[in-house]
């Protein structure tokens, strides 16, 4: 396809395909500036790359090919995931083969894939785990993917139901003086899973499965005593738990049973004499074998470019 490192054709690409690719007002284009240090025009059907001192035009031309066979395969490549094939080309991950499986589709059809090279690995882990921790800042899909293969558990008939919880605690808020009981005082903390639900089944399917209770999402508290059979469990802001109750939600597991555990240890919310039950989790079940860690970085980071600037600025 390089025919030189100066240019590049797209000629065979259609407007929409054109569009998709440069970015809306060329923001696409201004990523590869940044990022390679050189000038990126387009002009008769061809890609220009203008080099200065210490370009990387090579990386530059793996990138804007690798965004082509994306948008050929899904007709889209929105910046984030612009960004991401920068970021993977950069540190010499392969920016295209994870990006190719179909996980799932949602409630309008639309292909859901691993946007990042972390969520490729977190797909693996759950197609070959029944307990996987997945360690890593908010925006990396950690809730999502999780809540996607949660929905497509049930939809095979591999379990029964689904169950979404999380601890009761929250940065800078008391529940305690909260109206209402322990579960309509956490609800709105929920709202990630609901979201991501609603992605998935729709609104009406949603709600459907709630009041049957085929899905059920819950105050932490919630799982005590119980035996979670055929389920696919999910343990939200897991960093959150104290050592005690990271015990008591794992000895829940049943037969037929999948675990996720998502969790942020940068931000932890206990107080300073309590120890994060995941931070446990990750130092005590390291070695067993069943048991799998992912952790992603801010490079999976799927969320607008900025995020990922503020995010490091925050390191």
């Amino acid at each position: 396809m390089i025919s030189n490192l100066t240019s590049l054709d797209v000629s065979y690409l259609n407007d929409q395909q054109l569009m998709q690719l440069v970015g809306s007002m060329d923001e696409h284009l201004r990523l590869l500036e940044e990022h390679f240090h050189l000038k990126v025009y387009l002009s008769s059907q061809q890609l220009h790359f203008d080099p200065d001192q210490g370009s990387d035009t090579r990386s530059a031309h793996k990138v804007i090919e690798a965004a082509i066979e994306l948008i050929q395969t899904f007709q889209t490549c929105d910046p984030s995931t612009f960004l991401m094939l920068i970021e993977h080309v950069k540190q010499g991950l392969p920016p295209l083969s994870h990006l190719k499986r179909v996980i799932a589709t949602n409630a309008q059809g639309k292909p859901i894939v691993a946007k990042t090279y972390g969520q490729a690995v977190l797909v693996d882990a759950l197609t070959k785990k029944d307990m996987v921790f997945a360690l890593g800042p908010a925006g990396t899909g950690k809730t999502y993917i999780s809540v996607v293969y949660a929905v497509n558990a049930l939809k095979l008939n591999h379990v029964k139901k689904i169950i979404l919880t999380r601890p009761a605690v929250e940065a800078g808020e008391n529940l305690g003086f909260l109206p209402g009981d322990l579960k309509e005082k956490v609800d709105p903390y929920l709202r990630p899973l609901y979201d991501a639900l609603y992605d998935m089944l729709g609104m009406e399917t949603t709600n459907r499965y709630i009041e049957k209770g085929t899905i059920e999402i819950a105050p932490l508290a919630y799982m005590r005593g119980r035996t979670l059979d055929n389920a696919f469990v999910i343990l939200d802001e897991a960093q959150n738990t104290t050592v005690m109750q990271m015990k008591m939600f794992l000895t829940r597991m049943g037969n037929g049973a999948h675990m996720v555990i998502n969790g942020d240890l940068t931000q932890i919310d206990l107080k300073k004499d309590q120890k994060s039950g995941l931070k446990d989790a990750a130092e005590r079940f390291q070695d067993i074998h069943e048991i799998a860690f992912v952790t992603l970085t801010d490079v999976d980071v799927v969320r607008h470019p900025i995020v990922k600037k503020i995010l490091k600025r925050y390191e």
